[in-house]
């Protein structure tokens, strides 16, 4: 065979037995999850509409978007009418355990039809709960692992400890990474001004935007010391969110439930990895609705 076509065949006979060598690779699923059907979830990382100014960035003052406002509103429903696509059966968001004061909230606004905060919990969470009749709200925030052990009975004793580890620790670093940060944050503060709230959101929740979220964690304060930072972050911020995972866990949702969580986008970078590696849910994405 003349050295051309010999050398094509080989490549193909190549290409072939990399190809087998992929597909013969098993799917973990395919014990971990099989046929069998899991809840759905349905993450929505937001911006506060209330502008609480407790992030380590804050917003300035004429790049606040006011949704209350008649055209923002509109928006709202248009944003509200893209989550209902999943048809959720239930609804969680960032507060804690005993949300009566929200379903009072809610009874309210079934009795007036009127929102008059600008809380996301409200604006998105109660229109969802009205539109698919759902009579309960999940809060599933939690502490932090840090503050646990801050108000422990020996915390005497681990004060010490606790201090030095969050000696410098500030949320105000000025690494060149820290800086391009800020820079990025400053950009989609402008994103918003000059987008409806859908394409934000859309933006928000995009795969890239909340993997490069959570690596603002990864610098800065993240770097003091061989050690500290990374036992701060994992104190404070990693083990806050593995709490979260946890609440819901303990929702007990069943096979055909549909979960939506609405949260700070901080923190949906973590929870969608968490999300994307147990076996306990099938994770459906915000842009791909």
């Amino acid at each position: 065979m003349p050295l051309r076509p010999l050398l094509i065949v080989s490549l193909l006979l190549l290409v072939r037995a990399v190809q087998g060598q992929q597909n013969g690779v098993p799917d973990p699923d395919r014990i971990l999850v099989s046929d069998r059907p899991l809840p759905k979830v349905l993450l929505v990382g937001t911006f506060h509409f209330e502008y609480y100014d407790l992030d380590a960035h804050v917003t300035d003052k004429d790049k606040r978007v006011n949704v209350m406002e008649p055209k923002r509103q509109r928006e709202m429903e248009a944003l509200v009418d893209h989550i209902a696509r999943f048809k959720p059966t239930a609804i969680s968001v960032e507060a804690g355990p005993n949300t009566g004061w929200l379903m009072k909230r809610y009874r309210d606004y079934q009795r007036t039809d009127s929102l008059p905060r600008a809380d996301e919990r409200e604006q998105l969470g109660f229109r969802l709960m009205k539109r698919f009749g759902l009579d309960t709200l999940y809060g599933v925030d939690a502490p932090t692992l840090l503050s646990d052990l801050w108000d422990h009975r020996d915390s005497l004793q681990l004060h010490p400890i606790l201090d030095s580890i969050y000696a410098d620790w500030d949320f105000t670093s000025d690494d060149p990474i820290s800086q391009r940060y800020k820079a990025y944050y400053r950009s989609m503060d402008e994103y918003h001004v000059n987008h409806t709230l859908l394409e934000s959101f859309l933006y928000h929740n995009a795969d890239k935007t909340l993997d490069r979220d959570y690596g603002a964690y990864l610098n800065g304060d993240f770097k003091l010391g061989q050690y500290r930072g990374a036992d701060g972050l994992a104190m404070h911020w990693y083990a806050r969110n593995l709490r979260i995972l946890r609440n819901i866990q303990e929702l007990h949702l069943k096979p055909e439930d549909r979960l939506v969580v609405i949260y700070g986008a901080g923190h949906m970078g973590i929870l969608k990895h968490l999300f994307e590696c147990t076996p306990e849910f099938e994770l459906v994405k915000f842009g791909e609705l």
